[in-house]
């Protein structure tokens, strides 16, 4: 998973796009940001537009945003560009949408974040919205606060976009997660915070009438990989700015990134039995989440010596 504004260009797209495929991993996904959190000029590669290269340049791997936030996407044109997308890609879509979070970029081109309660409202309706357009047989009408329908439909059918929804809310997001979501993707959870936060679904999904097998449990966390210490210490180079690391050592900063973000990181030998914990836990898809998008060279590594393990 590319973190697309940490300066992810056309150029890093496209080599990323053409090896992932050979390299052996099962899909490749893209955040949906403007920017970063903090304050930075980075280049930033659109979300939709990158897909649509991606569906048209691979033929196995699925993808998807992780998460599109309905605080800045409108969810019919959303729907419609994922039906789109899974059409071109024979199926490969998957539509990850969230509530929305980041400050700064809203701010930033105007976009109104709302507080949590109402943010979180917008988000149920639109989900609600995208689940009617996506799922639904025949023109649907809809009326809320935030989005309306009237005879609406998406052509040309069938299209089958699985929904996925993006977070770790206990009282509302996996309560919609078990109401509407193909797939579920928690983020930065531990192994054991994933197992707790699955059997919650579980028990929601029961709730909703649904089976346990219908929604796929992923999660996503960071990956700091290289295959000695100098690969390593590049790769948490950019968070030498943050306040937390203040004067300390790269090894304490990958130390302190495993224990408060759940991050992966460390050498090939470091690295296996972390992602086999997520394994044991019950994970079914592990979304790696990089920020330099040009380290080939470590993603190269990363297929030969950790991804046999976890064929």
């Amino acid at each position: 998973m590319v973190e697309g504004q940490a300066g992810l260009t056309w150029d890093k797209w496209r080599a990323l796009v053409a090896r992932v495929e050979d390299w052996g991993f099962a899909g490749l996904y893209r955040s949906d940001h403007f920017t970063m959190s903090h304050v930075t000029r980075e280049d930033s590669l659109e979300m939709i537009v990158s897909l649509a290269y991606l569906a048209d340049h691979t033929q196995r791997v699925h993808f998807g945003p992780l998460v599109a936030p309905l605080s800045f996407r409108d969810p019919v044109m959303l729907a419609r560009q994922a039906a789109h997308l899974d059409a071109l890609s024979s199926g490969r879509m998957i539509l990850g949408v969230g509530a929305g979070w980041q400050v700064r970029e809203h701010e930033m081109f105007g976009y109104p974040l709302l507080d949590k309660k109402a943010r979180l409202e917008r988000f149920a309706e639109g989900l609600q919205v995208i689940s009617l357009l996506l799922k639904s047989e025949a023109p649907v009408s809809f009326e809320g606060r935030w989005y309306n329908l009237r005879d609406a439909e998406i052509l040309p059918r069938p299209y089958k976009t699985k929904i996925l929804v993006g977070g770790n809310g206990i009282t509302q997001t996996l309560r919609l997660a078990a109401r509407y979501a193909d797939v579920w993707n928690g983020v930065q959870l531990s192994p054991s915070a994933f197992r707790e936060r699955a059997k919650i679904l579980d028990d929601y999904l029961y709730d909703a009438g649904r089976d346990s097998a219908q929604v796929k449990k992923t999660t996503a966390t960071f990956l700091f990989f290289g295959g000695d210490a100098n690969a390593l210490e590049q790769r948490v180079a950019r968070f030498r700015h943050h306040p937390a690391f203040a004067g300390k050592t790269w090894s304490e900063i990958l130390a302190m990134l495993r224990y408060e973000d759940a991050a992966i990181a460390g050498t090939p030998d470091d690295v296996i039995p972390q992602i086999q914990a997520y394994t044991d836990a019950g994970v079914q898809e592990l979304m790696l989440q990089i920020f330099d998008s040009d380290d080939v060279t470590g993603l190269d590594l990363f297929a030969r010596a950790v991804l046999p393990h976890f064929g």
